[in-house]
């Protein structure tokens, strides 16, 4: 019988997840590496990003499982629907956020008062965007990870059920972010070869996020009649 999910606060283990990535990569760098390489290439084509993101997830899954998999996985276009909605809602959030802009610009004239003034509006309204992106982009954290495993199609109850994986958990994901993008972009340092290996260990730690985060808003009832009896 497969697991219920009970969403819940997950309790986020920010250094488990960097050390288990850095064992699953000593475990099969070169099939992380092609597929990271496939995932870029993917990438290129519109609106498959996240798409290529979330086959690189079950890659990480069957390595860390030990089920045969390859790069080729990458390109697999099952869940393309929802993901393709997922950033249709992203794109859409956007052009909506940039429209005040336009009107700013529209009042804007040559007076340097008037100027000044918008100008300074502008700046108000872009800091409060940033940070209101912010606070959405970490609250649908798990969203990727809930359709990719659990294949929540509907994408309003995986960004209820994300809401509440976060909650109270805001700081240490944006932590858990900043500290991991910066590892991964270590590998500049190394002339440009080291982003092969460092790069992708960003999304090998977001898998193990994902993983563990799952498992704790899981309610298996086999599991639950065991421990009654």
């Amino acid at each position: 019988m497969s697991a219920n999910l009970q969403p819940r606060s997950v309790n986020f283990k920010f250094g488990e997840y960097i050390s288990q990535a850095i064992d699953l990569m000593k475990k099969d760098l070169g099939t992380i590496i092609l597929s990271f390489l496939c995932f870029m290439i993917m990438s290129i084509i519109p609106f498959c990003g996240i798409l290529a993101a979330g086959n690189f997830y079950r890659i990480c899954y069957k390595i860390d499982k030990g089920i045969p998999t390859g790069a080729g996985e990458i390109f697999n276009f099952d869940d393309f629907v929802p993901y393709f909605i997922f950033q249709l809602y992203i794109f859409a959030g956007i052009f909506l956020i940039f429209i005040p802009f336009g009107f700013l610009a529209i009042f804007a004239d040559n007076d340097n008062i008037v100027s000044g003034f918008v100008g300074g509006l502008g700046v108000i309204y872009f800091i409060s965007v940033y940070f209101v992106l912010i606070y959405l982009l970490l609250q649908s954290f798990y969203i990727p990870a809930l359709i990719t495993f659990k294949q929540i199609k509907d994408l309003k109850s995986a960004w209820n059920i994300s809401k509440i994986m976060t909650k109270g958990n805001l700081l240490s994901i944006l932590f858990f972010s900043i500290v991991v993008a910066f590892l991964g972009e270590l590998g500049i340092i190394l002339c440009g070869i080291g982003l092969f290996i460092t790069l992708p260990f960003i999304n090998v730690a977001h898998y193990f996020a994902f993983k563990d985060g799952l498992a704790q808003i899981e309610h298996d009832e086999l599991r639950e009649i065991g421990q009654k009896f």
